[in-house]
């Protein structure tokens, strides 16, 4: 098995264990407990410590693993995203827009929003006219 394979596997499931309640609980159980054995070690700086350099620690490693998770989600769904795209009427232009840059994505978003604006007027317009109608 590659690399690639293991890694995706491990950040899948830490991801998924990592996001329960369980885990969570666990997570609060321990600061607590770190919490109040704090009188016992005269809330030192060692002691302090070892809550800082844990959480960071954790914190560091969790963040690639999230990021990784989310690359292949973010990436597996704008594969599917492209292929209803273009296996529809939809317009192929929207393919691959994810790799624009934020104004050209700026300017897209306008350009819809103007569509959908219109087609809303459109609406609007045709409901009025079979009230009209009704009249």
């Amino acid at each position: 098995m590659t690399m690639d394979k293991v890694f995706a596997r491990f950040a899948n499931a830490t991801a998924h264990i990592t996001g329960t309640p369980g885990a969570f609980l666990v997570c609060v159980a321990l600061v607590v407990t770190w919490a109040v054995t704090g009188p016992f070690f005269g809330f030192s700086e060692t002691w302090q410590l070892v809550i800082n350099t844990g959480t960071t620690i954790v914190t560091f490693l969790m963040v690639f693993l999230i990021q990784n998770t989310q690359n292949r989600d973010t990436a597996a769904i704008q594969t599917k995203l492209d292929e209803l795209i273009r296996s529809s009427a939809a317009e192929d232009q929207f393919i691959g827009i994810e790799k624009l840059t934020d104004q050209e994505l700026a300017r897209l978003h306008s350009h819809c929003e103007r569509l959908a604006q219109q087609s809303h007027q459109a609406l609007e317009r045709a409901a009025s006219e079979r009230l009209r109608r009704r009249s």
